[in-house]
């Protein structure tokens, strides 16, 4: 059962929009700077843990194996956090979304440090601390009923815009927001790929803010309708 927003539909939308566009700008650096692994999206990580099936494939997939198992993790953190505390939206959504931004903040910090390389063994804890974080946000996002909005996964909206479209003898209904979402997600991995070219933690660091703007837009929201 979807949780009740606390925000207007628009509002709502706004926020996850917010929370995708983050998602394409960490995916960015975990595909271009941490060895072709995606730390949101899980699709392409059980892809190339099928190429680990075949024997001198060519393919490091440890990167994708630490994401898919980090991810789940973060589901099952989330999915726990949302059956006790949906009754509770703020203090459900201050956890949830405190957490990402205090994950990501300090995995800004200490890749910027030095301390989480992007190329030896080190790189593994940056992408775990990733995968787990939008693990959480992905089973959060999920429980305000938005199909089109998980923050981290495209592939059903894709299809819905050209199921639902008028070409396909659909309405074209809900059109708009779902190329929204493609273009919002493609915005964040443009910015995030730019940003790479000259530094790293500082998108991690521009992701967490924007959780945290988002979350706290949500958390007010909350707090005025108790």
């Amino acid at each position: 059962m979807a949780v009740e927003s606390p925000l207007s539909q628009r509002m709502t939308v706004g926020c996850l929009l917010l929370l995708t566009f983050a998602t394409g700008l960490v995916d960015a650096v975990s595909v271009l700077e941490l060895g072709h692994v995606f730390v949101a999206n899980m699709t392409g990580n059980v892809i190339f843990l099928g190429f680990w099936l075949v024997p001198h494939s060519g393919v490091d997939v440890t990167g994708a194996l630490v994401a898919f198992v980090c991810f789940v993790l973060g589901a099952v953190i989330g999915g726990r956090l949302s059956r006790h505390l949906n009754a509770q939206v703020h203090r459900w959504l201050a956890i949830t979304m405190g957490f990402e931004v205090v994950m990501l903040s300090a995995l800004a910090a200490l890749a910027g440090a030095g301390i989480l390389d992007y190329h030896d063994n080190r790189k593994l804890l940056l992408i775990g601390g990733l995968a787990l974080t939008f693990g959480v946000q992905n089973s959060t996002a999920q429980q305000f009923g938005i199909q089109e909005l998980s923050t981290t996964v495209l592939t059903t909206t894709i299809v819905r815009i050209g199921f639902d479209s008028r070409l396909a003898g659909g309405t074209g209904q809900r059109e708009r927001l779902r190329i929204g979402v493609v273009l919002t997600m493609c915005a964040g991995a443009a910015v995030g790929a730019t940003m790479t070219r000259f530094t790293v933690a500082p998108v991690i660091a521009l992701a967490a803010a924007l959780v945290a703007l988002s979350g706290a837009i949500l958390w007010h929201g909350s707090r005025v309708r108790r």
